[in-house]
């Protein structure tokens, strides 16, 4: 099996690859009301809340146009913090379906300073919500969340946070931090493939809600909702992927949060000091680093698509180029959900051998 090495999607267990093997079921029935019941419930632990959580099928994308349509009206105006290509995203979403959007960047590599979310939310004070990613995978930065919300709080915002490549490895207090919305992905920590999308709703986020004019149907949250108490979904779920997280969340349980937490930081330090031992440069601001995806600068002279060839086709590891602007100038080497040091060693081993060959 290759050493898949990307931000996702992520190695899957092969006792969640079996589960997944299992037979249809009837998802109007009685076994996928247990199957889904069951599921949502350890979820809301790993997000640590209590709010409303619903399971949605399709991408992590998809769980960031749930939260734009279900809680804003056309001609709203909103904050979008933006780090790198997926606070982008967050913001082109809002904007598509029609809301005004106040764009606050931060250059590529750096955090979110939340004094200046601060300062736009006391200038703008008809903003509505507050959009932001707390992990960056383009970058390789985390976003000081807890901080940022102490700030949103101040002013009595929405705040929908984007945790796709974070909750589930990442410690996220949902509640404790005033998180109106957060959206999570299969494709990442939860070791399972792509195709469900988890998106956290708190008493706030459904007042909005019954407010909010943006066209749905397919996200539509007040259906998931009021289906989910039925023990069913909307549409037609994936129901395959749900048997593999009914695994995934059973390890995930035996090792507990603070344990998954620690792993991913030993393992994402393991991979900075590695890589800084090759004489590579990271890219995020030191302090922020992610440990769930390292940037890597390629160095001066260095190609770095010959690189990533190499190590794919002479060493099968699997690691991400740099996307839009950082195209050929950044890799990234992923390391969240099922990932040990031993395999951050397999990958420091094949660069330290083909970084010298991919040089110009």
């Amino acid at each position: 099996m290759s050493n898949l090495r990307t931000p996702g999607p992520t190695p899957v267990p092969p006792t969640v690859l079996a589960a997944m093997a299992q037979p249809m079921i009837n998802h109007r029935g009685p076994e996928f009301a247990a199957l889904i019941g069951g599921v949502t419930a350890k979820l809301k632990h790993f997000f640590q809340t209590e709010n409303d959580l619903l399971i949605l099928t399709g991408s992590g994308t998809g769980g960031l146009e749930a939260a734009v349509v279900n809680l804003l009206s056309p001609g709203d105006q909103v904050l979008a913090v933006s780090i790198g290509v997926f606070g982008d995203r967050f913001a082109e979403i809002a904007r598509v379906f029609g809301a005004q959007v106040t764009k606050l960047d931060f250059p590529w590599g750096q955090p979110a300073d939340p004094a200046a979310i601060q300062a736009q939310l006391a200038a703008h004070p008809q903003i509505k919500a507050v959009l932001v990613t707390h992990n960056e995978t383009s970058t390789g930065v985390t976003n000081d969340l807890e901080s940022i919300s102490q700030a949103v709080r101040g002013f009595d915002k929405l705040l929908v946070v984007d945790a796709i490549s974070s909750v589930g490895s990442l410690d996220l207090p949902a509640d404790r931090w005033g998180c109106d919305m957060v959206i999570g992905g299969s494709q990442k920590g939860w070791m399972v493939p792509p195709g469900l999308v988890f998106v956290t709703v708190s008493p706030k986020a459904w007042q909005a809600a019954t407010q909010a004019r943006m066209p749905r149907f397919y996200w539509d949250l007040a259906s998931a909702k009021r289906t989910l108490e039925r023990g069913q979904t909307p549409a037609t779920p994936a129901v395959s992927i749900l048997y593999g997280l009914v695994e995934s969340l059973r390890l995930m349980m035996e090792e507990g949060l603070p344990g998954i937490v620690e792993r991913h930081r030993q393992v994402a330090e393991r991979c900075r000091q590695g890589a800084k031992a090759l004489g590579l440069e990271l890219f995020a601001r030191p302090g922020y680093e992610s440990n769930t995806v390292t940037a890597v600068k390629v160095p001066s002279g260095v190609d770095a698509k010959a690189l990533l060839k190499a190590l794919r086709e002479k060493h099968d590891i699997v690691l991400a180029g740099g996307q839009a602007s950082l195209s050929g100038k950044i890799f990234r080497i992923g390391h969240l959900g099922y990932v040990y040091e031993e395999d951050i060693d397999e990958v420091l081993a094949a660069l330290r051998e083909e970084l010298p060959a991919a040089t110009k």
